[in-house]
């Protein structure tokens, strides 16, 4: 297996033989680390991650020298954290791998067919696709599965990549520039105090550091606020997409069949849809995407999306079928005017750490892999100066330079109107001004719409002004309760850790007064893994339960919570969902 490659490269500096730290709590400035010392450090061996790390090794002949690269990843291999639709456009590989369809690649279903339905709760009413939502030339595939290739193009280019080792916290310089990444302290208990097993984190250290971490990563989370990275950026809105991998009968089946719906079950109110894609070999990639600025704290999306399922225009499909994964990640929709600046001394953003998604094409794939891309040609444009012997740390503007001439900033710029229209204005209205954006301006409006937000976690209403949502009973067939589903992610977690999922236990009591009292406990439904619970005491007292191995990393949380007081912090490496075909 490829994990196990990647540890046995490890194996100088493997778990056994790092110091250990004595029995006593020591804060992490006290544990005496080793350091790694690397020429590019990329965190998140993802789309992005991946495409810089193998664009950095192609042009080391253009450089003149080789460049040592680490890609650190938090899941227990490359493509295990990774979930997508997928409809997939293949522009940035065929830039990075030109003669990848004479090889074996997992990128073999090609669209034949793509449509689109206004669902009312009984009908399916036939509607002229967007521009933007045209798959021409376009794969139905297995974004994991796409991962775990290029993780193994680029471990036989010579990138060496540490799975179940995450990037716990960002490393700075004397002067303040990012130097790299420490990974997290492993065999840490419930209660804060080392273990037998406890071996502490790592200093990974690069003259640039590339952060590829996904959506909301962590990580970048910390650079946003240290170096105002978004200052001049609109703030970010999200979405959350649930998703079953399916089994169906063959008799069913229509390879390269691309369906979107709108409308059903969801009010005007929110934001989303569905995605129906029909993979090879009798597989369906099936998932429901709604804006995390939906306004009903009683509304949940995995509910909204197993509801779906019924619908007599869909329920056909998963007739004899099996469902046999499951998953749930959040992804960035705020388009152009969201994005934060990508560019640091010392590192870059890329993928969905930036915010490159296109939320009118339902496609960010190709945009994190050629924004990684990007990356890796900014570094080797500068490499004389980055790799000098005594250097400072370099903030590559070039980077930005390089984005704007990119097609990456074409389609961000001509699809920048279809999600604030929809935010501003709602459903009806937002969605003539996208149909007449593509339709008639071809994106060339002659103005940029602003969000008219504050903010994914101030949009839902309190709960006395909003309509209580009755969810039926899953039936076990089409439709399943939460916790049965979650068994097929695969997630797990070392219950003797740290819960990962930090609240400080000073603010519960004003949580509990907001969300509990006033939205009536939003988490336990926008929670794809049903993390949060409110429960009573035997006192009668309500309080808040974390179950924190329940965790899919999907972020949601993170984006929606009301007062942003819970703090996603990484667990131990190799935690969480162990996705195959996502």
């Amino acid at each position: 297996m490829m994990a196990m490659r990647h540890f046995r490269k490890l194996a100088p500096i493997s778990r056994s033989a790092l110091r250990m730290m004595p029995k006593f709590y020591s804060t992490p400035a006290e544990i005496e680390r080793d350091v790694l010392e690397y020429d590019v450090v990329i965190v998140g061996a993802g789309p992005a991650g991946l495409s810089a790390a193998i664009r950095l090794k192609q042009l080391e002949q253009q450089m003149g020298r080789e460049v040592n690269v680490v890609v650190l990843e938090k899941g227990s291999e490359a493509g295990a954290h990774i979930l997508s639709g997928c409809c997939f456009d293949p522009k940035a590989l065929d830039e990075l791998f030109p003669d990848w369809r004479n090889e074996d690649s997992p990128v073999k279903q090609p669209v034949t067919k793509d449509k689109f339905l206004y669902l009312t709760e009984k009908m399916a009413i036939p509607t002229p696709l967007l521009p933007s939502l045209h798959a021409d030339g376009c794969y139905v595939i297995s974004l994991s599965l796409l991962t775990r290739w290029l993780a193994e193009r680029a471990t036989d280019m010579g990138v060496e990549i540490y799975a179940g080792f995450p990037a716990a916290e960002p490393l700075y310089d004397d002067k303040g520039a990012v130097r790299g990444v420490l990974t997290g302290d492993m065999g840490i208990g419930k209660d804060g105090q080392p273990k037998d097993s406890f071996t502490p984190g790592v200093e990974v250290v690069g003259k640039q550091t590339i952060f590829s971490e996904g959506c909301r990563g962590s990580c970048t989370k910390k650079l946003m606020s240290k170096f105002d990275l978004n200052k001049d950026a609109q703030e970010q809105t999200y979405a959350l997409g649930v998703k079953e991998l399916w089994s169906i009968d063959p008799s069913k089946a229509e390879p390269g069949l691309v369906l979107h719906t709108g409308g059903w079950p969801l009010g005007t109110d929110s934001f989303g849809g569905s995605f129906l894609y029909h993979a090879e070999g009798n597989k369906v990639h099936a998932g429901f995407v709604v804006g995390l600025d939906y306004q009903n704290p009683y509304l949940s999306i995995y509910e909204e999306f197993q509801r779906w399922k019924t619908h007599p225009a869909i329920a056909p499909t998963f007739e004899g079928g099996e469902v046999i994964s499951y998953g749930a990640r959040t992804i960035t929709e705020g388009g152009l005017q969201c994005l934060p600046k990508l560019h640091m001394p010392g590192a870059m953003l890329a993928g969905d750490s930036a915010g490159t998604l296109i939320a009118a094409r339902i496609k960010g794939a190709h945009t994190a892999m050629k924004m990684g891309m990007l990356s890796a040609e900014a570094i080797a444009q500068k490499a004389d100066e980055i790799f000098e012997e005594g250097a400072e740390q370099m903030d590559l503007q070039n980077f930005d330079r390089k984005f704007k001439a990119s097609w990456v900033h074409e389609e961000l710029y001509k699809y920048r109107n279809f999600r604030p229209a929809v935010n501003n204005y709602g459903f009806y209205i937002g969605s003539a001004i996208a149909g007449f954006d593509q339709f008639i301006a071809r994106g060339n409006l002659p103005f940029t719409l602003k969000f008219a937000h504050s903010g994914d976690h101030k949009s839902c209403k309190p709960a006395a002004q909003a309509q209580k949502i009755e969810y039926p009973k899953g039936d076990g067939k089409l439709t399943f309760d939460l916790l049965s589903n979650l068994i097929l992610s695969g997630t797990n977690h070392e219950e003797d850790q740290p819960v990962h999922l930090h609240v400080k236990p000073e603010t519960l009591k004003d949580m509990k007064r907001e969300n509990f009292e006033t939205f009536a406990g939003p988490e336990g439904r926008y929670c794809p893994a049903r993390v949060y619970e409110w429960l009573e005491n035997e006192n009668g007292e309500t309080y808040l339960q974390i179950n924190a191995s329940n965790c899919l990393h999907c972020k949601a949380c993170s984006i929606k919570d009301y007062g942003q007081r819970i703090e996603w912090r990484v667990p131990e490496g190799g935690g969480g969902p162990q996705y195959t075909e996502m």
